[in-house]
């Protein structure tokens, strides 16, 4: 349970010194109880206290960093069930799921979906941030494999219930960071000292949540705290009630035992229906898998799923935005069109994809709107003759230009008189209403 701002206003020095960056003790107590600021901005907490404190204000999940490189993510570190109570923190990483009874073809082809299945939307790059490896009796090809699904760059989970294959099988990708699947009742001491050893986080597994438990509470015991929960269950009603209890028990609950990430084999639980797949990957997105694993990865996989999670997983309190500038498409002349738009990013998106579909050399001017849709920003204030004009001259397009054409949207069509008085010389020519009529206006613009 959280610390109040008058129980950590106590353990300050009650000096006011701001220091910290805040006016009083007593501000800067309450900002660290709402988990705005960390204790250690304050420079003369003593260590006692300092102690104290880390353990009453840390999140009711840890957060672990896996992977290494470019592949290095982070998991858990959530603080609310539901997006609108906050935000949600990490989002949850997809695993492509390997395992010793594939052939060879069948392993290059699943290495070139996820090589293939990697395209940006709305300024974040979409793939599939990890791959699992399973061990099941092929040692040798259950080693192989994992020789050729670690060169691809990505978060590397091991799965293995043998833990003197387990071990052979760390030894190998120590350096990455991986994560070590297959702990339970049976093998918890030898696979906490592989990963103690290795400084990684372990997976735990076990038939039931009081075992799952029981077991969280064995490692602990062992001396190992990093760890994530494999929630799958027997059937899928059983794998969504397990990841919801556990995200539940921690975080409204108040249990630190269940405060850790969840691991759900939705390949497992959809049984070669790729639809029920994404379904399922999609509810875990939504109830609360931290880690989600696949058999596969592909384009009508990911689209909806990754979609989804970029939705889910943006700050409700932070628009998206494109930084304000100009953006060119098709090498545009002295005498191309300069369209024009909001810099909230799917907006930015759509009406971008629209001009390239074109292939009509244009100008796309992106003034500081606040982030917000056109009409918001409209209706706002941050989108009217004034904001254009500023962005005009400090874009510096028109020294570029001999011929003046500014293409505003068709649902702000009111604004062509002011901004025709705020840019003398310029034609303001009203656009079409949605970006799907930008490729047949831009081609019917004499």
């Amino acid at each position: 349970m959280g610390l109040t701002g008058l129980e950590i206003f106590k353990l300050t020095p009650r000096t006011n010194c701001k220091e910290c960056g805040f006016p009083t003790c007593m501000a800067f107590s309450m900002k660290v109880a709402s988990g705005a600021v960390e204790i250690e901005k304050c420079p003369h907490i003593s260590d006692e206290a300092k102690g104290k404190l880390s353990e009453a204000t840390a999140p009711p999940m840890k957060t672990f960093t896996i992977g290494k490189g470019d592949a290095e993510r982070k998991i858990g570190g959530e603080t609310v069930l539901y997006r609108h109570e906050k935000t949600l923190v990490n989002k949850p990483l997809v695993a492509v799921a390997f395992d010793d009874t594939l052939n060879a073809e069948e392993v290059d082809a699943k290495i070139n979906n996820i090589k293939d299945v990697d395209y940006e939307r709305i300024g974040e790059q979409m793939n599939a941030e990890a791959v699992l490896v399973r061990y099941g009796t092929d040692k040798e090809s259950f080693l192989n494999i994992l020789d050729k699904v670690s060169q691809l760059g990505k978060i590397n989970i091991v799965y293995s219930k043998d833990a003197s294959v387990a071990k052979e099988a760390i030894e190998k990708v120590k350096d990455t960071n991986p994560v070590l699947m297959g702990a339970n009742k049976d093998n918890l001491n030898d696979m906490v000292a592989i990963a103690s050893e290795n400084k990684i986080v372990l997976g735990l597994e076990a038939p039931t949540l009081e075992e799952l438990y029981d077991l969280v509470q064995a490692a602990d015991k062992a001396g190992h705290k990093d760890l994530i929960l494999n929630t799958t269950g027997e059937e899928i009603g059983k794998a969504f009630e397990n990841t919801v209890e556990v995200r539940r028990a921690a975080i409204t609950g108040g249990d630190r035992t269940f405060g850790y990430p969840s691991l759900v084999f939705v390949n497992d639980l959809a049984e070669g229906d790729e639809f029920m797949e994404t379904a399922l990957a999609s509810t875990l997105v939504l109830r609360y898998g931290s880690i989600i694993v696949l058999s596969d990865i592909s384009y009508k996989r990911a689209l909806p799923l990754f979609g989804l999670r970029q939705n889910i997983y943006t700050d409700p309190q932070k628009p998206m935005r494109v930084e304000p500038k100009v953006y060119e498409f098709g090498a545009p002349k002295e005498d191309s069109p300069v369209l024009l738009t909001v810099d909230f990013a799917l907006t930015y998106f759509v009406v971008s994809g629209e001009i390239e579909r074109a292939k009509s050399p244009a100008w796309l001017l992106i003034p500081d709107a606040g982030g917000y849709s056109v009409l918001t920003s409209w209706a706002a204030g941050k989108f009217g003759g004034s904001v254009i004009r500023n962005a005009v001259k400090e874009s510096g397009l028109e020294e570029k230009l001999t011929k003046k054409r500014l293409v505003i949207p068709g649902k702000v069509a009111v604004l062509k008189g002011d901004i025709e008085e705020e840019l003398p010389g310029w034609e303001v020519i009203v656009g079409p209403d949605e970006a799907m009529q930008i490729p047949k206006f831009l081609k019917e613009l004499v």
